[in-house]
């Protein structure tokens, strides 16, 4: 039996222009990617989501954290999986860039605290522990608290990961990633995001998707060299690394 099927815009979107912007691992272009100040950046500048990775610690803790350890980020093949939160942020993850050592993996609920009421979240699901029951439960226990759970959305190229956290969370959005332009099982998620070679391929893509209900997104960070093309095959949002850059190629003013 499937959870029940939820609208694919939250409500707090309704109004707003189209595309949304979502603003990838935050505002990478300026600050390090899946930090605190790459995601107060975003949403100084005016995104309309943020777009983050989550693994788990060994104590459990979602981080916003996009690969596996902090080689590339922190310089350390640190990862995240075999150390407590704590000791996680014991290292720097500036990713190289000059002012921001201070910077350490954020965890799920510090972003929270940060995120405004009318600003979504997209969470990609990079870990094989969120099929764990106990995990879906504990991560739809703090979006309820964080009273963030109706304009959050779980992503990911493994949709099975999606389907197990919906089954513990049938309140929650889902989207399916995808490379080579299928769809999300039937009635099973209300976002796809297909590789932008996808569209370009088929610019029909945005219409069957819509026929289905789904919200369309393309995985395509830096979006600005096509962004008329995007907006009039009909897709929902577009990701992108430099909000502000991509809200002035819209007509919308940056905050």
């Amino acid at each position: 039996m499937h959870p029940p099927r939820l609208p694919p815009v939250p409500p707090v979107f309704a109004d707003r222009p189209r595309p949304l912007v979502m603003a990838h691992r935050g505002c990478r272009a300026r600050a390090p990617e899946n930090t605190l100040a790459a995601f107060r950046l975003a949403v100084a500048e005016g995104a309309d989501l943020i777009e983050t990775d989550l693994h788990l610690t060994a104590d459990g803790a979602f981080v916003c954290l996009h690969d596996p350890t902090l080689e590339r980020t922190g310089g350390v093949a640190v990862a995240a999986a075999d150390v407590t939160l704590e000791e996680l942020k014991s290292h720097s993850v500036s990713c190289g860039m000059p002012g921001f050592a201070g910077e350490r993996v954020p965890s799920l609920g510090e972003l929270l605290e940060l995120l405004p009421p009318d600003v979504g979240l997209a969470l990609e699901l990079k870990t094989d522990r969120f099929l764990e029951p106990g995990v879906g439960k504990a991560l739809g226990a703090l979006l309820r608290r964080s009273s963030a759970l109706d304009r959050t959305a779980v992503l990911s190229f493994s949709f099975a990961r999606c389907r197990a956290v919906k089954r513990e969370v049938p309140e929650i959005r889902s989207g399916y990633i995808t490379m080579k332009g299928d769809l999300p099982p039937e009635g099973e998620a209300e976002m796809v995001g297909p590789a932008w070679p996808v569209l370009l391929a088929n610019p029909l893509y945005p219409w069957l998707a819509h026929r289905r209900g789904l919200f369309v997104a393309p995985l395509d960070e830096t979006p600005d060299r096509l962004l008329g093309y995007y907006r009039a095959i009909g897709c929902d949002a577009v990701l992108t690394n430099d909000p502000a850059a991509t809200l002035r190629r819209l007509g919308r003013s940056p905050r």
